[in-house]
């Protein structure tokens, strides 16, 4: 691997600007997160694309927001605008547990060291910057602002917030992945248009002040949704907006989305349509070092770069459409895939490195197995306004094959340098299901599983049926927990035929909406059942622009407008989070006597069969709900037995 030059990164300080040889930068992008030249590292995607279009480029990574705020002004003024992300998380969601808890350690900081990235980072640093700047366009971007670009439920502060643009004052919000609008925006800007025209750009937000005219585009339909101030009176209003908007942000052919907010309107112009081959290829071909700025080499290793340093990001998108995730909302249900010649390429840069051991700890993406999976007849893709393509069955236009992505990993694997590669990514269990994914070829299904299984587990296949109630998997958009126990099947059947020792490992969340306690109860029941002992689980948290955050703040659910309950106390909540922790003393008299009220006797009898509950005093329980991000299970009645 060649050695790196200063130079090799994009410049973050005055001298390194001057090492390129410049006098004056064209954008100055601001970030949350400590600059890390990778492609998995938005901030850096979006450096390296601006500066493939010509432009000079600097990065503020995690300007300081506590002294004097030189940080801000220490590059000087842009001649074309600033740049602003929280970061590849959300700020809070970075900051705080599902508890509101103050998170002891930031993933995306050297060390770990929390305290480098202020609560909502994105309006922080782009009102210091139209502050001291009123006259230079500020442009946000970012899974951040992203997820923010319309009213939406703020669970940290409880409230329901307007569009960021508002907090913010920025002048343009980029919602999504970035590389496409931001190649017209620079094409629009080179070509002699102000940034204040910048109104009919795909894929952007801004505000426009009531007597301003909307701008017209003759290729596109608009569709006005409640204003901002109705949402603030009326809940069930607020939850019928987002059908409207998860909907719009699916489609191939999107409308242009209006709301009023205070004396201006929002508006959303329709997103691009999938990244081509080719121009995912691009944005992964460019010149990244792939290593953290050597600014950090005496504060530490980065967390998040630890974890991926070795691995592979083979597409972008997901079409599982989860009731609780942000994948769909963020980079799009419609599968963009890197061609094998693009992944090869990484994949020997990645053993050139010089502490690189012959593992690789990854190949996959926002699901591990969605690569080159897309509509049979794109037609059918083109009218489609469904949230999932898997969710309640899965579509019977979508193109399952597994084989493309068996071929990649063979691929990889042929490497000479390669010792062994992981699939370290969450796998889609339930379309490795024949009885579930009923038009795939079961053969080639068997063949990608005994694949992963046999040659890319390290002990350990993390897979997340999330519940075991129907009723909640329905609304989370999961299928039945039965596939679960069929996938098990298949999965010990190849553990005994090839004699591993590998353990399956089953996510699950709490307090999700539409869970009764008793749901909880269920799912500790048929987990102990199954012999899992669950140790870290995942409680609920809510976040913008998801289906299962609508209905925790509004009651609501955003399809149906129906009621929807969901627990929300603390108490409810550490009730739900008990369960998992049955086998825990502590737990077991409260156990006994919750159930009891139930009248479910049978529970009582599958969890505490020993009775050990009435030898166990009631004392407080030492597990208290957190949003605890790994779920881990043994053996525990072969253990027993020995």
């Amino acid at each position: 691997m060649k050695l790196h030059k200063l130079s090799d990164w994009l410049p973050t300080t005055n001298k390194e600007v001057k090492l390129r040889g410049w006098s004056e930068l064209d954008v100055i992008l601001f970030s949350g997160d400590a600059y890390v030249d990778h492609p998995a590292f938005g901030p850096a995607v979006i450096g390296r694309i601006l500066e493939s279009y010509g432009l000079k480029v600097a990065i503020v990574p995690q300007p300081s927001v506590h002294d004097n705020l030189q940080d801000f002004t220490k590059l000087g003024i842009p001649k074309l605008f600033f740049a602003v992300t929280g970061g590849c998380m959300d700020s809070m969601v970075s900051n705080y547990t599902a508890s509101k808890k103050r998170r002891d350690k930031d993933a995306y900081t050297p060390n770990g060291d929390k305290g480098f990235r202020p609560d909502y980072a994105s309006i922080v640093y782009s009102n210091i910057l139209k502050e001291k700047f009123p006259d230079v366009p500020v442009l946000i971007g970012g899974i951040e602002a992203s997820l923010r670009r319309v009213t939406h439920y703020d669970y940290w502060s409880d409230t329901l917030k307007p569009t960021i643009l508002k907090d913010s004052k920025a002048d343009l919000l980029v919602y999504g992945m970035g590389e496409q609008p931001l190649r017209e925006i620079v094409n629009l800007i080179q070509k002699g248009v102000p940034f204040t025209s910048l109104k009919t750009v795909k894929q952007t937000a801004f505000l426009l002040k009531k007597d301003e005219k909307v701008p017209k585009n003759k290729n596109w339909n608009d569709v006005t949704i409640h204003s901002h101030e109705v949402c603030l009176e009326n809940k069930k209003l607020f939850a019928a907006n987002f059908k409207i908007l998860e909907q719009e942000s699916n489609k191939l052919y999107a409308r242009r989305i209006f709301q009023d907010v205070d004396n201006a309107t929002l508006i959303i112009n329709p997103p691009y349509p999938t990244m081509t081959e080719k121009e995912i290829d691009a944005s992964f071909d460019l010149p990244y070092t792939r290593l953290p700025h050597p600014k950090y080499n005496k504060r530490g290793p980065i967390p998040a770069f630890e974890m991926i340093k070795f691995s592979i990001n083979i597409h972008r998108g997901c079409f599982g459409g989860c009731s609780f995730c942000t994948i769909s909302a963020h980079q799009g249900k419609f599968i963009a895939s890197r061609s094998k010649e693009s992944i090869l390429k990484e994949v020997d840069k990645v053993t050139n490195m010089p502490d690189f051991k012959g593992y690789l700890s990854d190949i996959g993406g926002p699901s591990a197995n969605m690569y080159k999976m897309k509509g049979k007849i794109q037609a059918i893709c083109d009218k489609c306004v469904a949230p999932s393509c898997i969710s309640p069955v899965i579509c019977h236009n979508l193109d399952t094959s597994h084989k493309p992505l068996t071929e990649i990993y063979k691929a990889v694997d042929q490497h000479p340098k390669i010792k062994k590669s992981f699939i370290g990514s969450g796998i889609r269990y339930d379309m490795l299901v024949p009885e579930f994914n009923k038009k795939a070829d079961p053969k080639e299904l068997d063949e990608y599983t005994e694949e992963v299984i046999v040659n890319h587990v390290s002990g350990r296949l993390k897979v997340a049926p999330e519940h075991t109630s129907d009723n909640v998997l329905k609304l989370m958009r999961k299928p039945s927990f039965k596939y679960f126990h069929k996938f098990k099947d298949r999965f010990d059947k190849i553990n005994r035929r090839k004699k591993l020792n590998l353990q399956l490992i089953p996510y699950f969340i709490s307090n999700h909406p539409a869970c009764e306690l008793e749901d909880m109860a269920n799912l500790a029941a048929e987990t102990k059942d199954m012999g899992f002992q669950l140790e870290q689980v995942q409680g609920f948290t809510p976040t913008p622009m998801t289906v299962a955050t609508v209905i925790y703040y509004s009651g609501y659910h955003p399809y149906t407008l129906k009621p929807t309950n969901t627990p929300k106390t603390k108490k409810e909540k550490e009730d739900q989070h008990r369960f998992f922790f049955w086998y825990k003393k502590e737990n077991q008299h409260w156990i006994k006597n919750t159930l009891s009220k139930f009248n479910r006797a049978d529970l009582i009898k599958k969890l505490l069969p020993d009775n050990s509950w009435q030898r166990t005093r009631k004392r407080k329980p030492k597990n208290t709900y957190d949003d605890t991000v790994e779920v881990t299970s043994r053996k525990f009645k072969k253990r027993r037995k020995r």
